[in-house]
């Protein structure tokens, strides 16, 4: 007689485990009119989903809010198909991993969301979500979301909980990841909103995300693309707690135009807002098309450090590689340039030295001053085309009223728009004597 051994019992325990778990995970469907066993919105669908569950979200406009607090997929009919108008309210689509903790594998895909007063989509304390193929337009109807300057101010957001510490302006965005890690943005259009992409940190440390392949354009007050360190959650008033940190991301291949042109915003950022220390720190801007936005292309600013008698911020192992920059406005304030700016590396008046910062295989053009520096820390300049036609590398320093103008820029191996080198006709210049060019290249690095 044939007799089952006990490692048998365990290989079947785990057939059938696996098998249950398949069986488990159900399609919901979701219709306006909520027939054919269908619900007529999508809350009432995550509502009665259990974890892994498909919601299949049809053709239609859903006047409504959705948070989610378990893993689960909601795919729509494609983007124009299946409209979610959140006007009047908070949201449109809220992964709530702050009030459901360990939250992870949500997917959202093939939806427009719309209208809502603050973000169109927003993540807080969730891992591995994705967030691709959507429309996320006109979003950010408060009135109070232009910036002021002040480092707190956000309204009031109703169901937010106490995070949002965010400085004013960077209260919304279209999608706004807080403290969320390996999760992926991809293949979204993401229009009319302050902010585009916001990725900040007031819950947890945001980090190991990819943001790639998306269209981001025409969001008017605030930047394209931005990672920001902002004070934890319940530190909203001074001594600001060390920040969590946005670190480790990657933004990669996406197109950012035409943004924060009403307001202050460049087409890619990494910002420490200065109420406390910072981080900002690893990430990757690789291969994007940035062109035509209001704080110049990519901009890196941070805000406090020893000049002040402040602890330093964070802002180290940056790299900004292979990048199309073009016709992008000035930076001001603290971080002034003058001119228009491709590349600004800079730490105002605090003097937080940037570290390890490594700009290389950018191709900038139609600039003022390709690439600004203001940071008493070498930063490397390498095998760039500096096609400006004005000022290829630029120690501004002087120009925005910073004292701690120690660094040393390496700008050796790049190519100034002309075979002569720089200061030669028809080729970018230096400005300051702290700027190392020689050798240079004789031909562009994009032939």
């Amino acid at each position: 007689m044939y007799r089952i051994r006990p490692w048998q019992f365990a290989i079947c325990a785990v057939v059938l485990a696996a098998a249950c778990e398949t069986t488990m995970a159900a399609t919901l469907c979701v219709n306006p009119a909520g027939s054919n066993n269908c619900y007529s919105t999508i809350q009432a669908a995550v509502n009665h989903a259990s974890a892994n569950d498909l919601i299949q979200v049809g053709v239609g406009t859903y006047k409504e809010e959705v948070t989610v607090g378990i893993p689960v997929s909601i795919v729509g009919a494609g983007t124009y198909g299946s409209v979610i108008d959140a006007t009047n309210l908070a949201h449109g689509i809220f992964v709530d991993g702050y009030d459901h903790p360990g939250l992870n594998n949500v997917i959202i895909s093939g939806l427009t969301v719309e209208n809502a007063l603050f973000e169109g989509i927003l993540l807080v304390s969730a891992t591995d979500v994705t967030v691709n193929d959507n429309h996320i337009i006109n979003n950010d109807k408060s009135s109070g979301l232009q910036f002021t300057g002040a480092l707190t101010g956000c309204p009031d957001q109703p169901g937010n909980g106490v995070y949002e510490t965010d400085e004013t302006g960077d209260c919304g965005g279209g999608l706004h990841l807080v403290g969320v890690a390996n999760s992926i943005v991809s293949g979204n259009l993401i229009s009319g909103n302050a902010d585009g992409v916001l990725i900040s940190d007031e819950t947890a440390e945001s980090r190991n995300n990819l943001v790639t392949h998306n269209i981001v354009k025409e969001n008017p007050f605030e930047c394209g693309i931005v990672m920001a360190s902002h004070p934890p959650a319940n530190h909203t008033t001074p001594p600001f707690a060390p920040h969590h940190g946005v670190d480790n991301n990657v933004i990669s291949d996406n197109f950012s135009g035409d943004n924060g042109l009403q307001g202050f915003g460049s087409g890619a950022g990494m910002f420490s807002d200065g109420a406390g220390r910072g981080s900002v720190s690893g990430n990757v801007i690789s291969n994007n098309r940035i062109i035509h936005n209001g704080l110049g292309g990519v901009a890196l600013h941070t805000h406090v450090g020893p000049a002040f008698g402040l602890p330093a911020d964070n802002m180290s192992g940056n790299k900004i590689i292979g990048n199309y920059i073009s016709g992008n406005l000035a930076d001001q304030a603290d971080t002034a340039t003058p001119g228009r700016v491709g590349i600004n590396i800079n730490s105002g008046g605090g003097g937080t030295p940037v570290r390890g910062t490594v700009i290389s295989g950018n191709i900038i053009q139609n600039e003022d001053v390709d690439v600004a520096v203001n940071t008493p820390a070498e930063v490397d300049v390498h095998l760039n085309d500096l096609l400006g036609g004005k000022v290829g590398v630029a120690d501004v320093c002087a120009f925005d009223g910073a004292t701690a103008c120690t660094g040393l820029i390496d700008a050796t191996q790049n190519y100034w728009g002309c075979a002569a080198g720089p200061g030669k006709s028809g080729c970018s210049t230096i400005d300051a004597q702290r700027v190392l060019y020689i050798p240079w290249l004789q031909k562009p690095i994009s032939k």
